[in-house]
């Protein structure tokens, strides 16, 4: 195996680590989002309606909206701190593939 070709496969192995990252990355600011709406639909029902959450196959009531409000925003804060990392994460391996590919070029 040349230097050239373990060269190409740390570049492809990067790139998919890129990959993988990004597309955590998606699915966390989904969770973020979705939670957002959650919270944002939860302050504008009225007090007197019912509020509902699946738990498994289950849709139970909501007797503690406080309680849920808080631990909703405790979810979209520990997505909001693990989609921080994956940022930090992408920008490390954005750095590390555009210097193997200018050292792959110069080879």
């Amino acid at each position: 195996m040349t230097e050239s070709d373990v060269a190409a496969q740390g570049l492809q192995a990067v790139a998919q680590d890129l990959q993988l990252t990004r597309s955590q990355l998606q699915a966390v600011t989904a969770q973020v989002n979705e939670i957002s709406l959650t919270i944002e639909a939860l302050s504008t029902q009225e007090s007197s309606r019912p509020v509902f959450r699946a738990v498994g196959n289950l849709l139970l009531e909501v007797d503690d909206r406080k309680a849920l409000t808080k631990e909703l925003e405790d979810s979209k804060s520990t997505f909001k701190s693990h989609a921080d990392r994956l940022v930090e994460r992408e920008s490390a391996l954005v750095s590390q593939y555009e210097q193997m590919v200018k050292a792959f070029e110069a080879q």
